[in-house]
Protein backbone atom coordinates (compact mmCIF):
# COMPACT_ATOMS: atom_id res chain seq x y z
CA UNK A 1 0.00 0.00 0.00
CA UNK A 2 2.85 2.71 -0.95
CA UNK A 3 -0.29 4.92 -2.02
CA UNK A 4 -1.78 5.28 1.33
CA UNK A 5 -0.95 8.03 4.05
CA UNK A 6 -1.70 8.92 7.34
CA UNK A 7 -3.55 11.78 7.89
CA UNK A 8 -3.44 13.31 11.52
CA UNK A 9 -6.54 15.11 11.26
CA UNK A 10 -8.77 13.00 13.43
CA UNK A 11 -5.90 12.19 16.25
CA UNK A 12 -4.07 15.68 16.51
CA UNK A 13 -7.36 16.95 18.72
CA UNK A 14 -9.76 16.03 20.85
CA UNK A 15 -12.95 17.22 18.74
CA UNK A 16 -12.90 16.72 15.18
CA UNK A 17 -16.02 16.15 12.77
CA UNK A 18 -15.62 12.41 12.23
CA UNK A 19 -18.29 9.48 13.62
CA UNK A 20 -17.60 7.33 16.39
CA UNK A 21 -14.99 9.54 18.08
CA UNK A 22 -16.83 8.67 21.47
CA UNK A 23 -16.40 4.90 20.72
CA UNK A 24 -12.81 4.94 18.96
CA UNK A 25 -11.08 7.39 21.83
CA UNK A 26 -10.35 7.19 25.16
CA UNK A 27 -12.42 8.85 27.32
CA UNK A 28 -10.64 11.79 28.48
CA UNK A 29 -8.79 12.62 24.87
CA UNK A 30 -5.79 14.33 27.08
CA UNK A 31 -2.77 15.46 25.88
CA UNK A 32 -0.56 12.35 26.94
CA UNK A 33 -3.84 10.00 25.36
CA UNK A 34 -3.82 10.99 22.15
CA UNK A 35 0.01 11.35 21.60
CA UNK A 36 0.20 7.52 23.22
CA UNK A 37 -2.49 6.74 20.10
CA UNK A 38 -0.70 8.98 17.61
CA UNK A 39 3.04 6.99 17.87
CA UNK A 40 0.69 3.83 17.77
CA UNK A 41 -0.70 4.37 14.67
CA UNK A 42 2.61 5.82 13.25
CA UNK A 43 4.17 3.04 14.30
CA UNK A 44 0.96 0.46 12.63
CA UNK A 45 1.01 2.70 9.62
CA UNK A 46 5.05 2.27 8.89
CA UNK A 47 5.14 -1.46 9.32
CA UNK A 48 2.59 -1.76 6.89
CA UNK A 49 4.92 0.48 4.52
CA UNK A 50 2.95 3.82 5.19
CA UNK A 51 5.87 6.88 4.72
CA UNK A 52 3.48 9.55 4.15
CA UNK A 53 2.27 11.77 6.84
CA UNK A 54 0.25 14.71 6.65
CA UNK A 55 -0.53 17.16 9.56
CA UNK A 56 -0.94 20.88 10.00
CA UNK A 57 -1.03 23.85 12.53
CA UNK A 58 -4.61 23.71 13.34
CA UNK A 59 -4.54 19.99 14.26
CA UNK A 60 -4.02 20.59 17.82
CA UNK A 61 -0.96 19.07 18.85
CA UNK A 62 -0.60 16.57 15.49
CA UNK A 63 2.26 18.02 14.42
CA UNK A 64 3.88 18.09 18.17
CA UNK A 65 2.60 14.10 18.49
CA UNK A 66 4.48 13.41 14.88
CA UNK A 67 8.33 15.10 15.30
CA UNK A 68 8.38 13.53 18.47
CA UNK A 69 7.66 10.32 16.91
CA UNK A 70 10.02 10.72 14.42
CA UNK A 71 12.59 11.98 16.86
CA UNK A 72 12.23 8.71 18.94
CA UNK A 73 12.62 6.41 15.80
CA UNK A 74 14.23 8.85 13.03
CA UNK A 75 13.11 7.28 9.89
CA UNK A 76 15.28 8.16 7.07
CA UNK A 77 12.57 7.31 4.25
CA UNK A 78 8.99 9.72 6.04
CA UNK A 79 7.73 12.05 3.90
CA UNK A 80 6.28 14.62 6.26
CA UNK A 81 3.79 17.12 5.26
CA UNK A 82 1.83 20.23 6.91
CA UNK A 83 -0.33 23.11 6.18
CA UNK A 84 -0.45 26.38 7.23
CA UNK A 85 -3.38 28.80 7.21
CA UNK A 86 -5.47 27.85 10.04
CA UNK A 87 -5.29 28.11 13.68
CA UNK A 88 -6.50 25.50 16.58
CA UNK A 89 -8.52 27.88 19.20
CA UNK A 90 -10.08 25.11 20.94
CA UNK A 91 -8.06 24.93 23.55
CA UNK A 92 -8.29 21.38 24.13
CA UNK A 93 -12.07 21.44 24.67
CA UNK A 94 -14.82 19.79 23.46
CA UNK A 95 -17.33 22.29 24.00
CA UNK A 96 -16.28 25.32 22.33
CA UNK A 97 -18.50 26.85 19.60
CA UNK A 98 -15.18 27.84 17.23
CA UNK A 99 -12.67 25.01 16.76
CA UNK A 100 -9.61 26.73 14.28
CA UNK A 101 -9.73 30.38 12.37
CA UNK A 102 -8.44 30.61 9.08
CA UNK A 103 -5.71 33.17 8.37
CA UNK A 104 -4.11 33.38 5.02
CA UNK A 105 -1.77 36.69 5.22
CA UNK A 106 2.21 36.88 5.67
CA UNK A 107 2.45 37.31 9.43
CA UNK A 108 0.44 33.49 9.44
CA UNK A 109 2.40 31.87 7.16
CA UNK A 110 6.10 33.27 8.99
CA UNK A 111 4.79 32.82 12.69
CA UNK A 112 3.05 29.48 11.81
CA UNK A 113 5.94 28.03 9.27
CA UNK A 114 8.28 28.83 12.32
CA UNK A 115 6.48 26.42 14.67
CA UNK A 116 6.19 23.64 12.57
CA UNK A 117 10.24 24.16 11.40
CA UNK A 118 10.48 24.05 15.39
CA UNK A 119 8.52 21.00 15.20
CA UNK A 120 9.03 18.97 12.64
CA UNK A 121 12.90 19.97 11.58
CA UNK A 122 14.62 18.68 8.32
CA UNK A 123 11.67 15.98 8.49
CA UNK A 124 9.27 18.74 6.92
CA UNK A 125 8.96 18.28 2.94
CA UNK A 126 6.16 20.00 1.60
CA UNK A 127 4.34 23.07 2.92
CA UNK A 128 0.63 23.69 2.30
CA UNK A 129 -1.64 26.34 2.24
CA UNK A 130 -4.48 25.20 4.31
CA UNK A 131 -7.94 25.42 2.67
CA UNK A 132 -7.24 27.61 -0.60
CA UNK A 133 -10.47 28.98 -1.74
CA UNK A 134 -10.80 31.06 -5.35
CA UNK A 135 -11.67 34.12 -3.19
CA UNK A 136 -8.37 33.49 -0.73
CA UNK A 137 -6.43 37.09 -0.56
CA UNK A 138 -2.98 34.67 -0.66
CA UNK A 139 -4.05 34.47 -4.64
CA UNK A 140 -3.03 38.26 -4.98
CA UNK A 141 -0.86 38.77 -2.34
CA UNK A 142 3.12 39.46 -4.12
CA UNK A 143 4.65 39.74 -0.95
CA UNK A 144 3.18 36.76 0.36
CA UNK A 145 3.46 34.62 -2.65
CA UNK A 146 7.62 35.98 -2.42
CA UNK A 147 7.36 34.47 0.64
CA UNK A 148 6.36 30.76 -0.84
CA UNK A 149 8.28 31.02 -3.47
CA UNK A 150 11.63 31.70 -1.39
CA UNK A 151 10.38 28.26 1.06
CA UNK A 152 10.52 26.65 -2.52
CA UNK A 153 13.82 27.75 -3.49
CA UNK A 154 15.25 26.31 0.40
CA UNK A 155 13.74 22.88 -1.05
CA UNK A 156 10.55 22.78 0.78
CA UNK A 157 7.93 21.96 -1.45
CA UNK A 158 4.89 24.41 -1.43
CA UNK A 159 1.37 22.92 -2.18
CA UNK A 160 -2.22 23.55 -1.16
CA UNK A 161 -5.08 21.85 0.27
CA UNK A 162 -8.93 22.53 -0.92
CA UNK A 163 -12.43 22.43 0.68
CA UNK A 164 -15.64 23.46 -0.63
CA UNK A 165 -17.73 23.00 -3.35
CA UNK A 166 -15.46 25.29 -5.78
CA UNK A 167 -12.42 23.38 -5.01
CA UNK A 168 -11.91 22.59 -8.91
CA UNK A 169 -11.57 26.53 -9.13
CA UNK A 170 -9.67 26.80 -6.61
CA UNK A 171 -6.60 24.41 -7.66
CA UNK A 172 -7.13 25.78 -11.62
CA UNK A 173 -5.89 29.40 -9.33
CA UNK A 174 -3.41 27.29 -7.77
CA UNK A 175 -2.29 25.58 -10.92
CA UNK A 176 -1.61 29.38 -12.53
CA UNK A 177 0.76 30.76 -9.45
CA UNK A 178 4.02 31.13 -10.74
CA UNK A 179 7.49 32.41 -9.47
CA UNK A 180 10.92 32.55 -11.54
CA UNK A 181 9.48 31.28 -14.55
CA UNK A 182 8.21 28.03 -12.73
CA UNK A 183 5.37 26.80 -11.36
CA UNK A 184 5.01 27.46 -7.45
CA UNK A 185 2.70 24.99 -6.59
CA UNK A 186 3.78 21.11 -7.07
CA UNK A 187 1.47 19.11 -4.83
CA UNK A 188 -2.31 19.34 -4.53
CA UNK A 189 -4.73 18.01 -1.71
CA UNK A 190 -8.27 18.15 -2.25
CA UNK A 191 -11.41 15.95 -1.04
CA UNK A 192 -12.15 13.49 -3.68
CA UNK A 193 -14.91 10.46 -2.29
CA UNK A 194 -18.01 8.55 -3.91
CA UNK A 195 -20.32 11.17 -2.37
CA UNK A 196 -18.01 14.23 -3.75
CA UNK A 197 -16.50 13.49 -7.02
CA UNK A 198 -16.66 17.27 -8.19
CA UNK A 199 -13.04 18.09 -8.22
CA UNK A 200 -12.08 14.88 -10.25
CA UNK A 201 -11.03 17.46 -13.73
CA UNK A 202 -9.53 19.77 -12.00
CA UNK A 203 -7.30 16.74 -9.80
CA UNK A 204 -6.63 14.97 -13.25
CA UNK A 205 -5.20 18.15 -15.08
CA UNK A 206 -3.01 18.81 -11.82
CA UNK A 207 -1.65 15.32 -12.42
CA UNK A 208 -1.26 16.00 -15.88
CA UNK A 209 0.62 19.52 -15.09
CA UNK A 210 3.37 17.18 -12.90
CA UNK A 211 1.79 17.83 -9.09
CA UNK A 212 1.08 15.00 -6.68
CA UNK A 213 -2.40 14.71 -6.17
CA UNK A 214 -3.31 13.70 -2.60
CA UNK A 215 -6.88 12.81 -1.96
CA UNK A 216 -8.08 13.90 2.01
CA UNK A 217 -11.35 12.55 3.04
CA UNK A 218 -12.33 9.66 1.26
CA UNK A 219 -14.67 8.00 3.73
CA UNK A 220 -16.56 11.67 3.93
CA UNK A 221 -15.79 11.77 7.54
CA UNK A 222 -17.09 8.85 8.05
CA UNK A 223 -20.36 8.57 5.89
CA UNK A 224 -18.72 6.03 4.38
CA UNK A 225 -18.77 3.81 6.85
CA UNK A 226 -20.23 1.79 9.99
CA UNK A 227 -24.00 2.43 10.01
CA UNK A 228 -23.74 5.32 7.93
CA UNK A 229 -22.42 3.84 4.85
CA UNK A 230 -24.87 3.46 1.63
CA UNK A 231 -26.46 0.02 1.57
CA UNK A 232 -25.35 0.03 -1.98
CA UNK A 233 -21.55 0.43 -0.76
CA UNK A 234 -22.40 -2.51 2.40
CA UNK A 235 -23.45 -4.86 -0.35
CA UNK A 236 -20.03 -3.83 -2.34
CA UNK A 237 -18.02 -4.64 0.46
CA UNK A 238 -19.93 -7.81 1.15
CA UNK A 239 -19.23 -9.25 -2.07
CA UNK A 240 -15.29 -8.41 -1.67
CA UNK A 241 -15.22 -9.40 1.61
CA UNK A 242 -13.70 -6.04 2.84
CA UNK A 243 -15.36 -3.48 4.68
CA UNK A 244 -17.06 -0.10 3.43
CA UNK A 245 -14.07 2.24 3.89
CA UNK A 246 -11.53 -0.67 1.89
CA UNK A 247 -13.81 -0.19 -1.17
CA UNK A 248 -14.29 3.84 -0.72
CA UNK A 249 -10.27 3.73 -0.85
CA UNK A 250 -10.04 1.76 -3.23
CA UNK A 251 -12.33 3.87 -5.63
CA UNK A 252 -9.79 7.08 -4.82
CA UNK A 253 -6.93 4.38 -5.89
CA UNK A 254 -9.05 3.47 -9.19
CA UNK A 255 -8.67 6.93 -10.21
CA UNK A 256 -5.27 7.55 -12.70
CA UNK A 257 -5.14 10.75 -11.01
CA UNK A 258 -4.29 9.93 -7.63
CA UNK A 259 -0.38 9.63 -6.10
CA UNK A 260 -1.51 8.91 -2.16
CA UNK A 261 -4.47 8.97 -0.43
CA UNK A 262 -4.89 9.41 2.86
CA UNK A 263 -6.10 7.42 5.95
CA UNK A 264 -7.88 9.10 9.09
CA UNK A 265 -7.64 6.26 10.62
CA UNK A 266 -7.52 7.19 14.84
CA UNK A 267 -7.36 2.70 15.66
CA UNK A 268 -4.82 0.51 13.97
CA UNK A 269 -7.90 -1.44 13.35
CA UNK A 270 -9.10 0.78 11.37
CA UNK A 271 -5.50 1.47 9.57
CA UNK A 272 -5.95 -2.44 8.64
CA UNK A 273 -9.26 -2.22 7.22
CA UNK A 274 -8.21 1.13 5.17
CA UNK A 275 -5.45 -0.57 3.76
CA UNK A 276 -7.08 -3.40 2.80
CA UNK A 277 -8.13 -1.35 -0.28
CA UNK A 278 -9.51 -3.24 -2.71
CA UNK A 279 -9.49 -2.27 -6.68
CA UNK A 280 -13.12 -0.64 -7.90
CA UNK A 281 -14.72 1.21 -10.42
CA UNK A 282 -16.73 4.02 -8.38
CA UNK A 283 -18.67 3.74 -11.97
CA UNK A 284 -20.12 0.83 -10.11
CA UNK A 285 -21.59 3.36 -7.38
CA UNK A 286 -22.64 6.25 -9.37
CA UNK A 287 -25.94 6.62 -7.59
CA UNK A 288 -23.88 7.33 -4.64
CA UNK A 289 -23.01 11.21 -6.22
CA UNK A 290 -23.90 14.25 -5.03
CA UNK A 291 -23.95 18.09 -6.10
CA UNK A 292 -20.83 19.35 -4.55
CA UNK A 293 -23.38 22.21 -2.92
CA UNK A 294 -25.27 19.72 -0.73
CA UNK A 295 -22.12 17.08 0.04
CA UNK A 296 -20.41 20.55 1.56
CA UNK A 297 -23.57 21.82 3.60
CA UNK A 298 -24.07 18.34 4.70
CA UNK A 299 -20.38 18.26 5.88
CA UNK A 300 -20.80 21.86 7.50
CA UNK A 301 -23.53 20.62 9.79
CA UNK A 302 -21.91 17.69 11.16
CA UNK A 303 -20.75 18.04 14.79
CA UNK A 304 -17.44 18.60 16.21
CA UNK A 305 -17.46 15.73 18.79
Amino acid sequence: MGRLGLGLAAIGRPAYITSGRDRDLPGGRSRDDLRARAHELLDSAYAQGIRYADAARSYGDAEQFLGSWLADRRPEDMFVASKWGYEYVGDWRLDVGTHEVKHHDLATFRRQLAESRALLGDWLRLYQVHSLTPDSPLLTDAPLLAALAELRAGGIEVGVSTSGPRQSEAIERALELSAGGARLVTSVQATWNLLERSAGPALAAAHEAGCRVVVKEAVGNGRLVGAEAPAALRAVADRYGVGPDAVAIGAVLAQPWCDVVLSGAVTSDQLASNAAAVSFDPGELAELAEPAEQYWATRSRRPWA
